[in-house]
């Protein structure tokens, strides 16, 4: 089985693709300094929306979710966005955890794998 990879550095990948499953890499917003968690969100599925159409999927296929806040107080803002996003009926297995994350500016990080 071959392994595709895009978006790729020294470091890591953007997307994979391997048996028949599209893995992304935790996605952070682009314009993150001073955005709320409501906003940082929906950069971030923004993103997520991009990157799986690229890899030939969509959201309605994603399998699983890992989502990191860096303040947990702050769930029920970032699930509002995220219910209002995710279709009806689609729900993948998803985590949920506070943590610190790369850089101070970023408040929110999304990781998905989805079903090509």
């Amino acid at each position: 089985m071959t392994i595709e990879r895009a978006y790729t550095n020294q470091r890591m990948s953007q997307i994979v693709k391997h048996g028949g499953l599209v893995y992304l890499a935790g996605q952070v917003a682009s314009g993150a300094p001073g955005a709320s968690v409501r906003e940082q969100t929906r950069d971030i599925l923004a993103r997520i929306d991009g990157l799986l159409a690229e890899a030939g999927t969509a959201k309605g296929r994603i399998l699983t979710a890992t989502i990191w806040l860096t303040d947990i107080g702050t769930f029920d803002e970032m699930n509002a966005v995220w219910d209002a996003w995710l279709p009806e009926g689609c729900a993948p297995v998803r985590a949920c955890v506070e943590a610190r994350l790369a850089a101070p500016q970023y408040t929110v990080e999304v990781m998905v794998t989805a079903a090509a």
